[in-house]
C-alpha cells in the first residue's frame, strides 16, 4: 500500500509516464441479458466490442449503435451467434460502419452461416428488408481472420496498440481478446467456457495474471451446473424415453453453434447403442455448417486433433445425421419417431417454430431446449415455471398473387416504368451507331437489381439488356451493333504477356464456389443450400399472409444447460485467479451482476465497475509506468534460470538518479535476505495426474485434492497451494512432487 501511494505521488509531480486513456460505454448488455456491444476508447482509438442483436430484429434496439457507428476504427467479434454479431449486417448497410472487422476464421464463417439461415428463414415467409445476402458479404468481407495467439499491431490511427485472440471455449472459434497498449492489458471475456468438451478445449484465460483491465459478463453468475456425466446421462435418458413412447424429439438450437457438440454426441450414442431412430439437423445451411466443421479440425479440441492425425478419421463425417434443407427433405426421411435439430434457437422463426407448433399438440413428444432463450422471444415464455398449457403464436405466410391482385400488381410497376421513362430527358434523333454528327443516345437502362440478385448463390456472369424496351432505331442508322470492346494484348518474344493475377481464385469466388457444391447428404440424395435460395432469387410476386393461432401445448417442455458457460463458481475461481487491477461486469441480470459485483469487490479486487447503458467509465490505469536501465554492475551478479521460453533472475537494486526518461537500477550494498519465489502455474487436475502416474493415490472431496490416506492440497486466496497433512514419509514424498512443479528463486 506504501509502494502505491508513493508512485501515485510520483505522478502528480510529473515523475512517471501518464497511462493510457481507456474508457467502456455499454451500448447494449447491461444490467440485462440484452445482446453485447460496447465502445471502448483506448487513447481516443473507437474499438466495438462484439456487435450483437436480437433473433426479433428490433431496430429500436440499435439507436445507441447508430449514434456511433461511423465512428467506429475497429471491430472485434467474439463469438459467430447472433448475440455477438447480428447486428454488423444491418450496421453495414444502413449505419454507415465502415470499419475493419477482427475474427477468427471459424468466427467468420459460422457467422456467416447464422445470418445466411436467418435471412433466408425470413425471406421465406415475410418481405424481410433489414439486411440481404449483399450486406451479409460485405459485412463480412471488410474482415481480417486472425489466429488464436497471433499477435496483429494496428497500423494508423491505432499505432501501438496490438490485438491477440486467444481460445474462449463454447463455441467454435470463440475468443478472448488481448488489448494490449504499453505495459497494459485489458482484457474482453464474455461466455467463456473452461471445461474441455467433445469438440473444443476449454478457455485459457487462466493463463492470464494481474492485467490492468478485465471486461467480463456475469450471465451465468448465479447458475450451477451438474456433473457433465450425469447431465449427458439424463439427456440421453430423456430422448430415448421419448423416443420408445412413439413420440418426436424437437431440440431448437442455433445454426452453427452448440448444435455441434450436440450432434456429435448424439451420433456416437446412435453408433455406440446401434439405433435405428431418425435424426436430422434442418436449416437452410445445414451441408455448409458440416463442411465448414469438417474442414475446421484444427480449430477443435485436442481429442479430435490427434484423432484425425492418427487415423485420419473425421469427427463430423456422421453416419446417422440427416441433412435437411426443406420440410420435404425431413418428410421423406424414415417413418416413426425421430429426433429433429431446427433452427432457431429462439423459436421467432425458421423450422423450430414451424415444427413446435405441428408438434406441440401430441403428448407423445417432446421439445427439449439446450440454452436459455432469449428475452421476449416464445422459447423464453415456453421456459418458464410452470411452463405454460397455451401460448399465442403469429404465422406469416407467404402466397404468389392471383388474379386482379396479380394484375394490380403488374400494373403497378408498369406505371412505375413509365413515370420513369418519362422523368428522362427527351433524346435527339441523330445517333453516334450511323456514324453522324450528332449527340449519341442515352444509355440502356440497367434493368432493376434484385435484392438477392448479386449475393453468392448467383451463378455466371451478370447479364445486361443492351436495347431496353421500345427502342427504334433511327433512320439514318446504318447497322446497329452491340457494344464491343476490343481489349489490346501486349507481346513479346515469347508471345502473349499474362498476367497472373487474372488466374487467383479471390477469396468469395472461392466461398461462392464452396457454397454451390452440391454435395451429397447423409441419405444419399444429391442435396444443397442453394436449394431455397434458388427459390427465393426467382419468386413471384407474393403477399404475406398472417394468422395469429393459439396453440394447446400438450407436448413434454424440458431445459437442460449445454450452453457451454462456465458456472457461477468457476467464475469466481477464475477471476480470483486472474486478479485484475480493475475489473468491469458486463451482460448480466441486474441481481447477477450485483451478486457477482459484492463477490469481487469483496474476494478478487478493489475496483469494480459495472455500467450501465449508455454509461460510460474510466477505467484508466490509477499507476505509471517508468523506464528502467539494468546498469553493468548489476547484471554482472545476477544469476538466471530457465523457465520455458524465458530466463528469470531475482534483482536486489536501488533506483539512481534520473538519466534523460530512463531510470538507472543500481546494485544494492547490502541485498535484503528475502523469502523463496515459487515460479509458475499449476492446477490441481494435473497434479492428481502426476501423483497417479508416480503411484500416489488421489482423489478430489470438497474442493480438495486428497492424495494418500492422511494428506490433503487446497488452492488457498487464488494463488497460494497448502499442503496439510501430519509429518510422513507420504507428506515428504507429495510436497517433493509439488514444489518440482515450480521454479525456485
Amino acid at each position: 500500500m506504501g509502494e502505491e501511494k508513493m508512485v501515485e505521488e510520483e505522478e502528480k509531480q510529473g515523475g512517471g509516464m501518464g497511462s493510457s486513456s481507456v474508457k467502456l460505454t455499454p451500448l447494449s448488455g447491461a444490467h440485462s441479458e440484452s445482446p453485447l456491444c460496447y465502445l471502448l476508447e483506448v487513447d481516443g482509438f473507437r474499438f466495438l466490442l462484439d456487435c450483437g442483436w436480437t433473433d426479433m430484429f428490433d431496430v429500436d434496439q440499435l439507436k445507441p449503435l447508430a449514434s456511433v457507428a461511423p465512428s467506429i476504427d475497429a471491430v472485434l467479434l467474439s463469438y459467430p451467434d447472433t448475440m455477438h454479431l447480428g447486428a454488423l449486417p444491418y450496421a453495414v448497410g444502413n449505419l454507415g460502419l465502415t470499419a475493419t472487422v477482427y475474427c477468427t476464421l471459424p468466427v467468420h464463417r459460422m457467422g456467416q452461416m447464422y445470418m445466411y439461415d436467418h435471412y433466408l428463414s425470413r425471406r421465406a415467409v415475410s418481405h424481410f428488408d433489414l439486411f440481404n445476402l449483399d450486406d451479409v458479404d460485405t459485412a463480412f468481407g471488410n474482415s481480417v481472420q486472425l489466429k488464436y495467439s497471433q499477435h496483429h499491431p494496428l497500423q494508423g490511427k491505432g499505432e501501438g496498440i496490438t490485438i491477440t485472440p486467444y481460445a474462449a471455449g463454447r463455441l467454435l472459434g470463440g475468443t478472448v481478446w488481448k488489448i494490449t497498449v504499453d505495459t497494459e492489458d485489458i482484457i474482453y471475456a464474455v461466455d467463456f467456457n473452461h471445461r474441455k468438451e467433445r469438440h473444443l478445449n476449454g478457455t485459457v484465460l487462466q493463463s492470464f495474471v494481474r492485467p490492468a483491465v478485465l471486461i467480463t459478463d456475469s450471465y451465468n453468475a448465479l447458475n450451477n451446473q451438474p456433473l457433465q456425466k450425469q447431465r449427458d446421462a439424463e439427456f440421453l435418458e430423456i430422448i430415448l424415453g421419448t423416443l420408445r413412447a412413439g413420440g418426436n424429439v424437437l431440440l431448437p438450437v442455433e445454426t452453427a453453434g452448440r448444435v455441434l457438440e450436440l450432434v456429435l454426441y448424439l451420433d456416437k450414442c446412435w453408433a455406440n447403442d446401434k439405433l435405428n431412430y431418425a435424426m436430422a439437423l434442418l436449416t437452410n445451411v445445414s451441408y455448409s455448417t458440416l463442411e465448414f466443421a469438417k474442414s475446421l479440425l484444427e480449430w477443435m479440441s485436442d481429442a479430435i486433433a490427434k484423432s484425425f492425425e492418427h487415423t485420419r478419421d473425421n469427427s463430423f463425417v456422421l453416419k446417422y445425421l440427416r441433412l435437411c434443407h426443406t420440410r420435404k427433405d425431413l418428410d421423406d426421411l424414415q417413418a416413426g419417431p425421430k429426433v429433429v435439430f431446427a433452427s432457431m434457437a429462439s423459436l421467432e422463426g425458421g423450422f423450430a417454430r414451424e415444427l413446435f407448433v405441428e408438434w406441440s399438440t401430441d403428448p407423445n413428444n417432446l421439445v427439449l431446449f439446450t440454452e436459455r432463450g432469449q428475452v421476449g422471444t416464445l422459447a423464453r415464455e415456453l421456459q418458464r415455471e410452470p411452463p405454460p398449457k397455451v401460448v399465442k403464436v403469429t404465422l406469416s405466410k407467404k402466397v404468389p398473387l392471383t388474379g386482379e391482385e396479380l394484375k394490380a400488381h403488374e400494373e403497378e410497376n408498369r406505371s412505375k416504368q413509365e413515370a420513369l421513362k418519362a422523368s428522362e430527358p427527351a433524346e435527339d434523333s441523330g445517333s453516334q451507331l450511323s456514324g453522324g454528327t450528332g449527340p449519341a443516345p442515352a444509355a440502356a437502362v440497367e434493368p432493376a437489381k434484385n435484392n438477392e440478385g448479386s449475393n453468392k448463390f448467383s451463378s455466371g456472369a451478370s447479364q445486361r439488356d443492351v436495347l431496353i424496351e421500345g427502342f427504334t432505331m433511327p433512320s439514318n442508322s446504318v447497322a446497329p451493333m452491340f457494344p464491343f470492346h476490343e481489349r489490346s494484348s501486349d507481346w513479346d518474344e515469347y508471345g502473349e504477356i499474362i498476367n497472373p493475377d487474372d488466374y487467383i481464385a479471390k477469396d468469395e469466388d472461392m466461398m461462392d464456389f464452396t457454397l454451390n457444391q452440391q454435395g451429397p447428404a447423409a441419405d444419399g440424395e444429391d442435396k444443397a443450400d442453394g436449394e431455397a435460395e434458388d427459390l427465393l432469387l426467382n419468386e413471384k410476386p407474393s403477399k404475406v399472409i398472417l394468422e395469429d393461432i393459439t396453440v394447446q401445448v400438450r407436448c413434454s417442455l424440458q431445459y437442460m444447460d449445454y450452453e457451454g458457460r462456465s458456472d457461477g463458481k468457476s467464475i469466481k475461481n477464475i477471476l480470483a485467479h486472474v486478479a485484475p487491477l480493475k475489473l468491469v461486469l458486463i451482460h448480466g441480470s441486474a441481481e447477477a451482476t450485483e451478486h457477482l459485483r459484492q463477490h469481487c469487490q469483496k474476494n478478487v479486487c478493489q475496483f469494480v465497475y459495472a455500467p450501465r447503458l449508455s454509461e460510460t467509465v474510466d477505467i484508466t490505469s490509477d499507476l505509471s509506468a517508468y523506464k528502467v536501465r539494468l546498469t553493468e554492475g548489476l547484471m554482472s551478479n545476477v544469476l538466471f534460470r530457465k523457465l520455458g521460453d524465458y530466463e528469470l533472475a531475482w534483482i536486489d537494486g536501488e533506483v539512481g538518479a534520473e538519466e534523460g526518461d530512463m531510470l538507472p537500477l543500481l546494485p544494492a550494498e547490502t541485498p535484503p535476505p528475502h523469502k523463496a519465489v515459487y515460479v509458475g502455474d499449476l492446477w490441481l487436475a494435473d497434479f492428481k495426474q502426476l501423483l497417479a502416474a508416480k503411484g500416489v493415490q488421489a482423489e478430489f472431496a470438497g474442493g480438495l485434492l486428497r492424495c494418500g490416506d492422511n494428506i490433503a492440497v487446497r488452492k488457498s486466496g487464488g494463488q497460494q497451494l497448502v499442503i496439510e497433512g501430519p509429518l510422513s514419509e507420504d507428506y515428504y514424498k507429495i510436497r517433493e512432487l509439488l514444489y518440482s512443479q515450480f521454479y525456485m528463486l
